[in-house]
């Protein structure tokens, strides 16, 4: 049995009667607090401002911003009215959006001024010219006819826009009866957000997930974190992710939490945010947690509030994962292994999990949740300890890629289990670890690569600070291995060094051929690396050498 078959929306009207005056959303930086009914009061204003300006069940509305406070506004006022959330990217430009704006029939875009270089307001006055000349909810586009709303998240006025305070003050004077009335039309199997993968062949693909879907994951994971209504999580990852919206929003919400807001990732603003707000709990890939331990000021905060928290995105390195235990009090910390497919949580080690299980594996399966590893030829179960592609089957996974049968088809076979990509083993314990994707594996004249298991071993070695590896094209192996490594501070690190300890110790094929150091590696904006462009940057690196 799971734990909610409500709506989110019902849900989450549920604990704002039980927890009316618990504050549910702080940003620390500017003292700007919320509490469960407060917040509730905002989003139904929104909900029925929306339905003001014609948003109904079932359409799609955009949002394109960081971790804005209206950000979460419009997540709850969509759910209320049953439409659909589609979050956008921060980091996408003018191509990206102009492939969403149409691949998924967007009827209305929320949006933020920019984001670092990114001037939203010239991008989307770009692709929707009629935004100049037209009147707020008069638009007409001859290149996206279902866009009929551009919405400024913020109190300035923009030709062609609604504002929020305009949408809320729409709201204000709406009966609550068309919010009642309308909640009888939509269910928990109902799509209720739509995030589009990071398109690493091809465009991205629009994942369509229901209130089952993201409540129930939610609550699983704040349960491996032994979450209540005392804890406070600090989110620095974006909500555009379900990073950000599931392992931290509903985790928070399913268990009467407070969530503590950054509108983007800072490791100054993280850790005085841990101080000011006494958190409990902090999310965020490896990197972060590195450039927080490794931040010049560290050792003026107290982190001594901390507990738990997630580190999930990629492999956390041993010593990082020491540090994360020892310097910021978070023994209870736990991982995540996911995709967005999957809302996104699949397993999850345990707040009470032994250091060696949290740092090597991605724990056990959710409750509901079915899990195995199968031979990618044959489709045969492995035995414990040997790799195989990953696959799970359950509440968590997602109704389909929006329009895209074809795909959806690919990924998730009739008997309803899904197709991860990504290898994994198992241990005699049931505890799962992930090795590396299947289309990431190193192929050198015949033999098969695992980067992660290259990586594992090069952390091994002093003065590396991270490191990725990946392969490099060649003539005569097809590929090479490539190892990308940031050094720590103050390390006089070589590349015959690396290779010196590397052939010592393990098969030579395994021994990158080539060693680079970098600053840093290609992100996402959601902070994971992306391991595909490693390859043409090791060329392109490779270039300069010969060159010089």
């Amino acid at each position: 049995m799971l734990f909610s078959e409500k709506t989110l929306a019902d849900f989450f009207e549920d604990q704002v009667e039980k927890l009316k005056d618990h504050e549910f959303l702080i940003y620390p930086d500017r003292n700007l607090r919320f509490t469960y009914s407060e917040f509730n009061e905002r989003a139904n204003k929104l909900a029925k401002g929306l339905i003001a300006i014609g948003i109904e069940k079932g359409d799609h509305v955009g949002i394109w911003a960081k971790n804005v406070p209206d950000w979460l506004t419009f997540m709850f006022a969509t759910a209320k009215i049953g439409a659909i959330l589609v979050t956008v990217n921060t980091a996408y430009k003018s191509h990206e959006l102009e492939y969403i704006l149409e691949q998924s029939d967007m009827k209305a875009l929320a949006l933020t001024d920019r984001f670092k270089d990114i001037n939203y307001l010239e991008v989307i006055y770009d692709l929707v010219p009629e935004l100049k000349t037209c009147q707020r909810g008069k638009l007409k586009s001859e290149k996206f006819p279902n866009l009929q709303n551009v919405i400024h998240v913020g109190q300035d006025k923009h030709r062609g826009m609604y504002n929020t305070n305009e949408l809320l003050l729409l709201g204000e004077n709406q009966n609550d009866d068309i919010l009642i009335e309308g909640k009888k039309l939509f269910d928990n199997n109902d799509v209720i957000n739509m995030q589009y993968t990071s398109g690493t062949e091809g465009f991205p693909k629009g994942v369509m997930l229901t209130s089952r879907n993201i409540l129930n994951d939610g609550y699983y994971i704040g349960e491996n974190m032994n979450f209540t209504e005392e804890d406070k999580l600090c989110i620095p990852v974006p909500l555009f992710h379900c990073f950000g919206s599931v392992l931290g929003v509903m985790a928070v919400i399913t268990h009467g939490s407070t969530i503590i807001m950054l509108e983007e990732f800072d490791p100054l603003l993280a850790l005085s945010a841990i101080q000011k707000e006494k958190c409990t709990a902090i999310h965020g890939v490896p990197t972060m947690f590195i450039a927080e331990l490794t931040h010049p000021m560290f050792d003026m905060f107290d982190m001594s509030t901390l507990r738990t928290g997630i580190m999930a995105g990629s492999t956390c390195p041993v010593e990082t994962m020491k540090a994360v235990f020892e310097k910021m009090n978070m023994t209870e910390i736990t991982s995540v292994y996911g995709l967005t497919e999957a809302s996104p949580g699949i397993t999850q080690t345990n707040a009470s999990d032994s250091f060696d299980k949290k740092v090597n594996t991605v724990g056990t399966p959710f409750p509901n949740v079915e899990v195995k590893i199968i031979d990618p030829d044959t489709g045969k179960i492995v035995k414990n300890g040997e790799k195989g592609e990953i696959m799970c089957r359950g509440f968590n996974i997602m109704k389909g890629y929006y329009k895209n049968p074809e795909k959806t088809k690919e990924a998730i076979e009739e008997d309803g289990w899904l197709h991860t990509g990504d290898l994994a083993t198992i241990d005699g314990d049931g505890y799962y670890s992930i090795v590396g994707r299947i289309k990431d594996m190193i192929i050198r004249g015949g033999e098969n690569i695992y980067p992660r298991e290259v990586e594992e071993f090069l952390f091994t070695l002093d003065g590396v600070q991270d490191v990725q590896v990946a392969g490099i094209a060649d003539k005569k192996y097809g590929e090479i291995v490539g190892a990308f490594i940031i050094k720590e501070k103050g390390s006089d690190l070589t590349e015959e060094d690396v290779r010196d300890y590397a052939i010592e110790r393990i098969a030579r094929y395994k021994v990158p051929k080539y060693v680079f150091f970098v600053d840093e590696f290609p992100l996402t904006t959601s902070g994971k690396i992306q391991k595909y462009k490693l390859g043409d940057i090791g060329l392109e690196l490779l270039k300069k050498r010969k060159n010089n």
